[in-house]
């Protein structure tokens, strides 16, 4: 298991320790030195049990981030040689185009943005649940949130339209990749690519809005990966030996459902939201692209769960669980089950 390893614990802290140094600094040699040190310290997890699959992946990891973190340097050099100052946010207006194009890329390669996602299907397809996890949710908080200090520092329409664009089509290839796989960690890497495209699409037009998607992805993406991993699931490859165990999947249908966004599980709230804000504004074309690959994704996972269900060779049986992991389990479906009727029930009364 994971936490057996004794040196588990100190890569975690050295990766979020590099995260919270990246996010905090005002130095885009600090963002960049705290990029390098949540790389080295995340690298480690992911080859812990010494699989042939394992490596290949984390070699691939390395390989793309250290091309996005060179991306990423050479961009600040440039801006540094048009204002002469390391600083995130400062008065010049003397600001490289070029410098400015090759740090958006280089965090847009870190994320595994649309046109830079080729990567991520087949780096986390090799990995194991919890690298999955932290791949999914951790290692996206700091690119994330540079891109909204690059925003917030050049506030450009050209900026914001190629935003959208790349949201767009990363919406798109979620929707699009999902429908082919059937393995779940790819399945799970399609779907993080289509989540991250609504939540640049958000954070173009609000940063709290940006804010709440990414928290509620958190927490269910954490539900995701929690059944998967307490299931005992370490070798399934494909998703017809969910066939073999009525409660897990259930489980796992309903987790993926709300990584769908269908109503009125938890995940449906932040599209609504998003939806809601920016329904009236200029990016209608954008949007109408990013429901269409939600439902792109909505009919995949549809159509799964009925494959699954009406199976003629369907064995009824129930997984046998820890009672604490049963408790677990149950308490992950009433909050995805529950949370979202009580945020659509308040939100109602509030308008009231």
């Amino acid at each position: 298991m994971f936490s057996s390893l004794p040196f588990s614990y100190m890569f975690m802290v050295v990766m979020g320790i590099g995260t919270l140094f990246s996010v905090s600094s005002l130095h885009w040699l600090g963002i960049w030195a705290g990029l390098e040190i949540n790389l080295i310290g995340f690298l480690p997890l992911l080859v812990y049990q010494k699989g042939s699959m394992e490596s290949e992946s984390a070699v691939k990891y390395f390989v793309v981030q250290a091309i996005g973190s060179s991306f990423l340097i050479f961009g600040s050099l440039l801006m540094y040689s048009t204002s002469f100052t390391w600083e995130l946010f400062n008065d010049s207006y003397a600001v490289s185009t070029l410098g400015f194009i090759m740090m958006f890329s280089g965090l847009c390669i870190k994320l595994g943005l649309f046109p830079f996602h080729f990567w991520l299907p087949s780096v986390m397809a090799g990995l194991s649940w919890i690298s999955c996890l932290l791949m999914a949710t951790w290692q996206k908080l700091a690119p994330v949130f540079l891109m909204a200090s690059l925003l917030e520092s050049s506030n450009s329409y050209w900026l914001i339209v190629m935003l959208c664009l790349m949201s767009a089509g990363s919406a798109l290839v979620g929707g699009y990749g999902g429908m082919n796989q059937t393995q779940i960690r790819a399945l799970l890497a399609y779907s993080s690519i289509a989540h991250l495209g609504w939540i640049l699409f958000a954070l173009a037009h609000g940063e709290w809005v940006m804010k709440t998607y990414l928290i509620i992805y958190i927490m269910v993406s954490l539900c995701v990966f929690m059944n998967l991993w307490l299931g005992n699931f370490s070798t399934m490859k494909n998703l017809d030996s969910l066939k073999d165990s009525s409660f897990i999947e259930m489980s796992i249908m309903l987790m993926l459902l709300s990584l769908a966004g269908l109503p009125p599980l938890l995940g449906f709230i932040p599209k609504l939201l998003v939806i809601s804000m920016t329904v009236n504004g200029p990016y209608m074309p954008f949007l109408f692209i990013l429901i269409l690959g939600s439902l792109m994704s909505l009919f995949y996972y549809l159509s799964l769960f009925f494959s699954i269900n009406l199976s003629e060779s369907k064995k009824y049986s129930m997984i046998k669980l820890n009672s604490n992991y049963s408790f677990i389990l149950m308490t992950i479906i009433i909050i995805n089950l529950l949370g979202g009727l009580l945020i659509l029930l308040s939100s109602s009364l509030l308008m009231l």
